[in-house]
């Protein structure tokens, strides 16, 4: 069975896509969460991941790290974790792709923490343009492939990608045109998602590092986590 090295799942969006991507195709696994706190310097990390970094995927002997390294390995020995039509995967593969590698100011100041609420200090010109650019990315998506999901009928990577942008819309507020508002509801509603929030949520360890990232752009004003705990 494989086994999947997280972080925890309150803030890391990196571990959030292959483990949704997984659990909503039904692809067995074992988790295994190592806490940030416990890795300052990752070296724990790099007992199990040859970039130190979160997540990776254990396959036997074989060690797949980055998320969307695991995407296409799993893609390789799995049904439905691209869509099915040519061109239709085709063009999850660049949606993917893009929020990969893309999206540096939404990741910078919108950390992901499934437990917060926050109000941003403002909305940047730059902030603004990857929204923007999300707006638009998902409505193409929708309307090419016909829906309800980015490649058509059926959940696939390129949601699972998309799955931890959801949860910052929801704890910044952000304000999406329809069509991407309704298909931030519909990531929130899946399952998976559904689980990964519940465990973050209950989760009692606080990264310092992470935290002052949230106050550095913004004011927190609703805290929904579980107390902390020792760390």
């Amino acid at each position: 069975m494989y086994e999947l090295i997280i972080a925890n799942k309150n803030y890391s969006s990196w571990s959030m896509r292959p483990w949704v991507l997984m659990r909503g195709l039904d692809i067995p696994f074992r988790e295994r969460l190592l806490r940030f706190h416990e890795n300052s310097g990752e070296g724990d990390f790099h007992r199990y991941s040859p970039s130190g970094r979160v997540p990776c995927l254990v396959d036997g002997a074989l060690r797949v790290w980055d998320s969307l390294a695991i995407a296409e390995y799993l893609a390789e020995r799995h049904v439905g974790v691209w869509p099915a039509d040519g061109a239709a995967r085709a063009w999850a593969r660049c949606a993917a792709a893009e929020m990969h590698s893309g999206f540096g100011t939404l990741r910078n100041v919108c950390s992901m923490s499934v437990g917060l609420r926050i109000r941003l200090h403002g909305i940047s010109p730059a902030l603004q343009a990857d929204i923007s650019r999300l707006e638009a990315l998902w409505q193409e998506g929708l309307q090419r492939h016909g829906g309800p999901f980015l490649g058509g009928g059926h959940f696939s990577a390129v949601d699972a990608f998309f799955a931890p942008v959801a949860t910052r819309v929801q704890t910044y507020g952000l304000s999406l045109a329809k069509p991407a508002a309704d298909y931030v509801q519909r990531l929130l509603g899946l399952r998976p998602v559904q689980e990964w929030i519940a465990a973050g949520l209950a989760e009692p360890w606080r990264d310092p590092l992470h935290e002052a990232d949230f106050v550095q752009h913004g004011e927190i004003i609703q805290d929904l986590r579980a107390a902390p705990g020792k760390v």
